[in-house]
């Protein structure tokens, strides 16, 4: 058995496992989405691409669900690698009782995200949590309400549980990342006399962006996938306000029993996000091959 034949017999039992667990059910999906499904009676109606065009002309809430999902997605992940970026830093600078917190920071991480939206549910409540208390005290909001209520500002209930949820993540990888670099590297950028801030600006961010681009790449995914939190906090309202296009997805699956449509509109958000994936990943290995 030569090299090359001996490669795919160790790859084979992956790629039985991809296409069998993979590759099959996402075809099938696939299928799904040029198919009108009646449950009830167990049959099923070709309809080619008439669900398509029904998507790109005639519903609005798929367009107000993908402008939410842009919201939801872009805010929670800035807040997310800002605030996880931050702790890293903090966590790497070793100052002492780290043994102490750094297991804390990530108990967010290991609440299941039903928990987590419940907890969050009860927080913005005016009569079991502190929130909309303190909201009022600091002048946001003009008297004790529910946020989740409010049209106008309910995503950023969700928002923040998903932040509070997340920031353990990009703690962690960008943590390993900083203890990656060299202290020789600061240790001579020391002695020519390099700043502190010039010292993060020229060696650690230079060094740290593959991994800073790969877990905005993975984490963005994540997030607009991301369903749970705004299931349970909102489903969705009050008046689609919270609507994403997975909690749409699901809707339309397990609510209104129309997994055809369903299907569509899941490959919409595929299209969009492998549209995203390839472009960050591109611009990562540009970045490798010029560091």
């Amino acid at each position: 058995m030569n090299k090359q034949t001996q490669a795919w017999f160790y790859l084979a039992p992956t790629l039985l496992f991809i296409f069998l667990l993979v590759l099959i059910p996402l075809v099938t999906g696939i299928s799904y989405a040029f198919y009108d499904f009646d449950l009830i009676s167990g049959t099923k109606e070709f309809v080619g691409f008439d669900q398509f065009i029904r998507l790109l002309g005639e519903d609005e809430i798929f367009t107000m669900s993908l402008v939410n999902t842009l919201f939801w997605t872009v805010s929670s992940l800035f807040f997310q690698f800002m605030l996880g970026f931050g702790l890293a830093l903090i966590l790497n600078s070793g100052f002492k009782g780290i043994s102490i917190i750094q297991p804390v920071l990530f108990v967010p991480w290991a609440v299941p995200s039903f928990l987590i939206g419940l907890m969050w549910v009860w927080m913005f409540n005016p009569v079991t949590g502190p929130l909309p208390y303190l909201f009022e005290a600091i002048g946001i909001m003009d008297k004790a309400e529910n946020l989740l209520s409010d049209p106008d500002h309910a995503m950023w209930g969700p928002i923040t549980a998903n932040v509070w949820f997340g920031i353990p993540f990009f703690t962690i990888m960008l943590l390993a990342a900083l203890r990656s670099i060299p202290k020789e590297i600061y240790e001579a950028a020391e002695m020519d006399g390099v700043s502190g801030l010039q010292a993060f600006r020229y060696i650690t961010v230079p060094l740290i962006a593959p991994t800073i681009l790969i877990t905005l790449l993975i984490r963005a995914i994540w997030i607009a996938n991301f369903a749970e939190i705004i299931i349970v906090m909102t489903n969705g309202g009050p008046a689609n306000s919270t609507q994403i296009v997975a909690t749409y997805i699901y809707d339309t699956a397990y609510q209104k029993m129309d997994f055809g449509y369903a299907s569509v509109i899941s490959i919409a958000l595929l299209f969009l996000l492998m549209i995203y994936g390839f472009t960050l990943g591109r611009i990562r290995q540009k970045m490798t091959t010029y560091i």
